[in-house]
């Protein structure tokens, strides 16, 4: 067995004393299983984190959030709609009480329609390409989504510093911020 020497900075002793307490195994045997662990996994930590990752991270681990198949996401807006084939009242009026609770969220979070709908493309919903200024079309991956989103974000808008313009095509709307 080959024997090294090792300088260790304050941060790297403290972590090493951590796992010797925890795990009851000594210092070398944990040290050989961070080298081994570390080569296994180079690439992982070597990389840049992706900063989609990190957010995804922060989103799921509030608790806030969860991860949801997107079939899931369409039943659940194809069996929202009565008879008539719109939205059941109930649940309009429930889905604009979450748009006005992020309103007041986006708020302090978002200075910018582009802000808010990247946020919104990051999450899924949506794909945005920017036309030309504070112009964004906006790409559905389906008509219930589109209805159910569009409505979203009119309301959660609403308290940000501009008026939003809404033009609504078969699966696309042009949403445009107008400064105020």
């Amino acid at each position: 067995m080959d024997r090294i020497t090792v300088s260790l900075d304050d941060d790297a002793v403290t972590a090493l004393e951590s796992l010797t307490s925890r795990t009851g195994k000594p210092q070398s045997e944990l040290v050989r299983q961070a080298l081994s662990f570390y080569a296994a996994n180079f690439e992982a930590a070597t990389a840049d984190a992706d900063a989609n990752l990190e957010a995804y991270h922060q989103m799921l681990s509030s608790g806030e959030h969860v991860l949801l198949d997107v079939d899931f996401l369409h039943c659940f807006l194809d069996y929202v709609e009565n008879e008539d084939g719109e939205p059941a009242p109930e649940f309009v009026e429930a889905a604009d009480r979450v748009a006005a609770f992020h309103a007041r969220e986006y708020e302090d979070r978002f200075d910018s329609l582009g802000e808010l709908l990247d946020w919104l493309s990051f999450c899924g919903f949506l794909t945005v390409r920017e036309s030309e200024g504070q112009t964004y079309h906006v790409v559905f991956p389906t008509e219930s989504v589109k209805w159910f989103m569009t409505g979203f974000i009119e309301e959660s808008a609403a308290r940000l510093p501009f008026e939003l313009e809404i033009e609504e095509g078969l699966s696309k709307v042009i949403f445009t911020a107008v400064e105020q």
